[in-house]
Order: C-alpha cells, then sequence, then structure tokens
C-alpha cells in the first residue's frame, strides 16, 4: 500500500478558507486540560501555532496567558485570525523565516499533518528555546454507531469513492486514521533529531449535535470543501434526513490525541 502524505496535497490543505467564518464557527475546540498540560510543561508562554487557521487552539493559549504567533498558509483563514486579535504570518511552515525569534512551545492543532513531518519537526527545534516543547494534536471525531452508519450509507451513495462512505465517524475508522498521524508525526521528529522521546497523549470529551449543527460544520471538512455546490447540497439532505430519523440529533465523542516532544539542550538555534 503507498504511503499517505497528506502534506504534498496543498489543494486540499489550503481550501478550508474558502468559508473561513463557518469553520471558526463550526469547528471544535480543544480541551483546556490538554491546553493546561502543554502550557505547564513548556518552559515560558511565548507560543508558535503552526496551521493556526482562524485562531482556534491560538485563542485558547491566549487566554492560558500566553504571547501566541500564528503561521497560517491560507491568506483567508489569517484574516479572519487577525479580525479575532491575533497576529498571524501568512506561509507555509516550512518556508516560513522566524528571523531570530525563540519560542517555548511550538503547536498545531489539526494541521500537522500538512506539514512535512521531518522538516516541520527539524524547524521547530530550530526555533524552540531550551527545553521547549513541540506539540501536535488532533480531534478524532466517533458517531455513536447508529449515525456512523446512516452517515456512510449517505456518502456510499453519493461519493462512493470517498473516504467517508467506508464508515464515516465510526470509532475504528477516526481513531485509526489519527493514530497513523500520530506515528507519523513521531516518526519525523525521531528522524529530525533534536528532541527527546516523543510522547503521546490522551484526552476524551463528549457532545451532542442537533441537525442544524452538524449540517452547519460538515461543508468545512476536507472531503466536502472542494464539492461541486449541488453534490454538496445532495450530502446535505441525506445528512440531515439522517439526524432526522435519529430524532433530531445524535451523540459523538472525541478523543483528543497529542503527540509531543521536548527539545534537547544545545539544539542548534534559528537565525
Amino acid at each position: 500500500m503507498p504511503t499517505i502524505e497528506p502534506h504534498r496535497h496543498r489543494q486540499v490543505a489550503e481550501s478550508f478558507g474558502v468559508d473561513a467564518e463557518r469553520y471558526d464557527r463550526t469547528r471544535p475546540s480543544y480541551p483546556e486540560a490538554m491546553v493546561d498540560r502543554i502550557v505547564g510543561a513548556s518552559p515560558g508562554t511565548d507560543v508558535l501555532d503552526v496551521g493556526a487557521g482562524t485562531g482556534i487552539a491560538a485563542r485558547q493559549f491566549a487566554a492560558a496567558g500566553c504571547t501566541v504567533l500564528g503561521v497560517e498558509p491560507d491568506a483567508r483563514m489569517a484574516a479572519f485570525a487577525r479580525r479575532g486579535g491575533l497576529e498571524v504570518e501568512v506561509s507555509t511552515f516550512e518556508a516560513w523565516d522566524p528571523a531570530g525569534r525563540r519560542f517555548d512551545a511550538v503547536v498545531a492543532g489539526q494541521a500537522w499533518h500538512w506539514v512535512d513531518p521531518r522538516a516541520g519537526a527539524a524547524a521547530a527545534a530550530r526555533v524552540l528555546r531550551p527545553g521547549g516543547r513541540l506539540a501536535v494534536f488532533w480531534n478524532a471525531f466517533q458517531a455513536q454507531p447508529e449515525a456512523a452508519e446512516a452517515f456512510a450509507v449517505v456518502y456510499r451513495r453519493i461519493l462512493p469513492d470517498s473516504l467517508a462512505a467506508a464508515g464515516f465517524g465510526s470509532a475504528a475508522a477516526a481513531l485509526d486514521g489519527y493514530l497513523t498521524m500520530c506515528a507519523t508525526a513521531a516518526d519525523g521528529i525521531g528522524a529530525a533529531g533534536g528532541f527527546g522521546e516523543p510522547e503521546q497523549w490522551r484526552f476524551d470529551w463528549d457532545v451532542t449535535y442537533t441537525r442544524d449543527q452538524w449540517l452547519d460544520q460538515l461543508p468545512t471538512f476536507g472531503g466536502n470543501t472542494q464539492l461541486p455546490p449541488e453534490q454538496l447540497a445532495r450530502v446535505l439532505d441525506g445528512v440531515g434526513a439522517a439526524v432526522d430519523a435519529l430524532g433530531g440529533s445524535f451523540a459523538a465523542h472525541y478523543t483528543t490525541v497529542v503527540v509531543t516532544a521536548e527539545v534537547r539542550s544545545g539544539t542548534p538555534t534559528a537565525g
């Protein structure tokens, strides 16, 4: 089986800004316990947010007392984040010039799979202060089993070749995919050098989505951002009917998975 390398698919990585306001409004944030643990394990409060998007994670770190700089390749997402008061520079992380700046933590929420895992880890090592921490994390979504199967039926009918058709929101599909991303991130950290042994953290939490809340979020997913409007409308109609059949809402479980490592002393500095 060929290796899947999402970071090579820039057209998908940079498609989320098509509706930045919806993305920010509907995408979930991250557990406060995760933010607190990352901040507590870092030597200070200067944070670089890679793939900052609209600023969902950045705002949480700022609320925890951090000074946050975002790096985001999509100018539309960066502009939205700036309107919310965040400082964001437009660039891919691999091409970004830190101009001698140093940070206590480099974080990436729902974005590190769009970064070359080895080059990204090496770039993080160069901008981290001694004892600084790289922490990359994802929210793995798992719908209740009845909803997951009903959604998969919709995708099998409308988009039979999509990943969602194989089991949208099922526990196995969600965790397997993100654990693969975690393993790739850990391998990249190891290959880049400059870090201690990567650790994996996990945080579990639950939410209930109404029909309207879920249909509002659905267009922001990577598999849907590039669909023709008529095809997206069919997906939304089908999923909406499925949620109606479940009583108008469904339960979902999120597992937030984190790969993190501390930079070793003596790592070459940036600038």
